[in-house]
């Protein structure tokens, strides 16, 4: 998939119904009140090919960044480490949970008109699995 298709799946989640259950979709999962579709995906063994994929996704989410900028306004990113803490002691909704787990920072925008939020990460915390490219379209507001 390249930037526009990115971009393009983006826009449609930002419409698309939330389904009653959690569970995989088209997109990747998908649960009430959210979708976290994996935008791209890369490898999950050798640390050399590994670091360039990660460089890759953060090339990628930094360029997804730039046009949804152009639309929703620049904005700092979105510390998830923080979230990922305060799981240990606070109830986070799932999306953010998930998200957290997997991401130390998402660009982050709440989307006018639509009672939705936009995160895009790059998912390479755990190195036993494949490094992702994220995003998340959801209605629960960020913890």
């Amino acid at each position: 998939m390249n930037i526009a298709q990115h971009i393009a799946l983006i826009d449609e989640l930002c419409y698309r119904p939330f389904p009653a259950e959690h569970g995989p979709s088209d997109i990747g999962v998908s649960g009430p009140g959210h979708h976290l579709a994996v935008l791209a995906a890369g490898t999950d063994g050798d640390p050399g090919a590994r670091a360039v994929t990660i460089d890759q996704f953060e090339k990628d989410r930094d360029a997804v960044y730039e046009l949804l900028a152009s639309r929703w306004g620049d904005t700092d990113p979105y510390n998830l480490q923080t979230v990922l803490l305060r799981t240990e002691r606070e109830d986070i909704p799932r999306p953010w949970a998930e998200l957290s787990a997997r991401a130390g920072v998402a660009h982050l925008w709440e989307v006018e008109g639509t009672g939705r939020w936009v995160a895009v990460a790059v998912a390479d915390r755990d190195a036993s699995r494949e490094v992702q490219l994220l995003a998340l379209v959801t209605e629960t507001d960020p913890p």
